[in-house]
C-alpha cells in the first residue's frame, strides 16, 4: 500500500468514526417529538365536517394536516393546531360574520381575505365551528403556532406577554 492510500484510509476511517458519533449524540440529545398536530373530534364530526370542507373548498386558501391545494398561491393560515388557539365559540361566530375581518383583522389583499360564510346553512357553520375547535396542537408547538399567527395577521413582532392578551380575545 502506498503511502497516499495509507492517509487516504485513515482520514475515511476517522471520518466514519465522527459521523457515526455525531449521528448518536444527536439522536439522544434531540429526539423528534412527532408530527405536532391531532384532533379531538368524534369520527362522525370529522368526517361530516371534512365533506363541508370539500363543499366550500376551504383547501384553496387554507392547508390542513400539512396539505394545501398546491394551484392556489393564497396566503392563508394553516388550520392545523388552530383549536388551540380560538374556542368553538369563535369559531361559530367567525364563520357567521357579515364581515370576517371586523373579528380577526387582516392585512391580505381583497381578494385574499376570508370570505364570508353568514349564507351557509347554521348546522354547517357549527359543524365547522366544532372540527375547527377540536384541532389542537401539542404544548411543545403552541407558543410556536401563537408567534406565527400573530406576526402574520399583525406583522408585528411577537412577544409572549401578547399571547395571554390574543387568547383572551
Amino acid at each position: 500500500m502506498k503511502k497516499g492510500e495509507k492517509y487516504t484510509y485513515i482520514f475515511i476511517a476517522v471520518l466514519v468514526i465522527v459521523m457515526a458519533t455525531y449521528r448518536g449524540y444527536h439522536e439522544i440529545t434531540d429526539p423528534d417529538p412527532g408530527i405536532p398536530f391531532y384532533t379531538t373530534a368524534a369520527p362522525e364530526l370529522k368526517r361530516e365536517a371534512e365533506l363541508i370542507y370539500k363543499k366550500y373548498e376551504c383547501s384553496d386558501c387554507h392547508a390542513l394536516w400539512m396539505v394545501r391545494n398546491m394551484m392556489q398561491n393564497v396566503p392563508a393560515p394553516a388550520l392545523d393546531g388552530i383549536g388551540s388557539l380560538k374556542t368553538e365559540d369563535w369559531f361559530y361566530k367567525y364563520l357567521s360574520a357579515e364581515n370576517p375581518q371586523s373579528i380577526l383583522p387582516t392585512r391580505l389583499k381583497d381578494e385574499y381575505k376570508m370570505p364570508s360564510y353568514a349564507h351557509i346553512p347554521e348546522e354547517e357553520r357549527r359543524l365547522l365551528a366544532a372540527y375547527l375547535a377540536s384541532l389542537k396542537v401539542e404544548d411543545w408547538f403552541l407558543e410556536e403556532t401563537r408567534r406565527m399567527e400573530y406576526e402574520k395577521l399583525t406583522g408585528k413582532k411577537y412577544q409572549a406577554s401578547v399571547a395571554g392578551n390574543e387568547q383572551a380575545r
